[in-house]
């Protein structure tokens, strides 16, 4: 549990634009381990999860950046 929130307080100090390439690398990532999952190639699936997860981590921290800036 310690390593998700300081993986979240990481993510919190980025910009917008450095978690959309994050976002992006990570949805690269996702797809590669998919590929190698249907192909028997991939033995962690739980990486799968983790990048599902971590996507939806960088989408919120992203909302909430957005919506603070536009209320100022």
């Amino acid at each position: 549990m310690a390593k998700l929130t300081s993986d979240l307080k990481d993510l919190r100090k980025k910009d917008v634009k450095a978690l959309e390439s994050l976002l992006l690398e990570t949805r690269e990532n996702q797809f590669k381990n998919r590929m190698k999952h249907k192909t028997g190639q991939l033995n962690e699936s739980h990486l799968i999860t983790i990048d599902r997860k971590k996507i939806a981590q960088i989408k919120t921290i992203i909302n909430e950046k957005k919506s603070e800036e536009a209320s100022t």
